[in-house]
């Protein structure tokens, strides 16, 4: 499975991003919580070099929170200021204030001492599509300042938005980067629905999925779907796809996923197994660990 998504309006945000960084103190990333590292464009980090720099790691509600402490910690050691944020019910946004004020303290004092006082720090919100950025400036707000919706690509130009006498925030659109070199990447980002999902074969992406979750969290799949199998990547090649094919067919079997004739909907049950994890209904699912940045 082959993943490239690159709208053309991704290469004209990104154009208009260039430009209104010279505007700006500090660059707010949100990334899901679930893949920190894989939800991050590694543009940004070309694009924002000598600005202040924090991370929010959205939807943590959905992250193991053994993980997002764990991430949190890897963050803050690569120079990044760090808060845990659920956008949707509010939970780490009261903390957000009071650290950007800390990572662009530099900055307020140099105001200081040339005698221009409370100027509010303008933050530029950047994020991969579907990592929730329009909830969280909504969230944050207090109102409904932009469009929200569980798809990506809903924001579609850069907006101002003044939250309070300290702080201005400058929207803009998801922006992925041309190329994905690493193809489990994309795979990440398909599972959280930051790739369109209509260019994926939702099937074998369901299969990924499953691997993943028979070495990492079988006794979710047991408990949820009665899959009892053992770890798949201890498996030949045939017998790992054999394994993966019965996992899906008891997902099929517990969600009575089922066509004419009793024959097994493996397609829907693909779609509602994806859908148990994006939703949470898996649990708190993390896909990636900060150990895999360190090999």
């Amino acid at each position: 499975m082959n993943i490239q998504w690159y709208p053309g309006h991704m290469t004209k945000a990104k154009r208009a991003m260039q430009e209104d960084l010279k505007l700006i103190d500090l660059i707010i990333e949100i990334t899901d919580a679930r893949i920190p590292y894989s939800s991050r464009n590694p543009d940004i980090d070309e694009l924002g070099k000598n600005k202040a720099r924090l991370i929010l790691l959205n939807k943590s509600d959905l992250a193991s929170e053994t993980w997002n402490d764990a991430w949190a910690r890897w963050f803050q050691a690569q120079g990044f200021h760090v808060v845990k944020v659920n956008s949707k019910s509010g939970a780490g946004l009261k903390q957000i204030n009071s650290v950007v004020q800390e990572a662009c303290k530099e900055k307020i004092e140099r105001d200081r001492k040339r005698g221009i006082l409370n100027r509010p720090v303008r933050a530029m919100v950047v994020g991969i599509p579907n990592v929730g950025k329009s909830t969280f400036i909504n969230s944050f707000a207090g109102k409904a300042c932009t469009k929200t919706g569980n798809k990506p690509g809903v924001t579609k130009g850069n907006q101002w938005i003044r939250l309070n006498k300290t702080l201005e925030l400058l929207d803009t659109p998801g922006i992925l980067w041309p190329r994905f070199e690493n193809q489990e990447v994309g795979k990440k980002l398909a599972l959280i629905g930051s790739i369109n999902d209509e260019i994926l074969n939702k099937e074998e992406l369901a299969l990924e999925l499953l691997k993943f979750m028979m070495r990492q969290y079988p006794e979710v799949l047991r408990e949820r779907y009665g899959i009892e199998e053992g770890e798949a990547e201890k498996q030949s090649d045939g017998a790992e796809e054999q394994i993966l094919a019965k996992g899906l067919e008891q997902i099929a079997k517990s969600r009575r996923c089922l066509l004419k004739g009793n024959e097994y909907d493996y397609k829907k049950a693909a779609n509602l197994f994806i859908d148990d994890y994006r939703n949470g209904r898996l649990g708190r699912i993390t896909l990636e660990f900060p150990k895999e940045r360190e090999e």
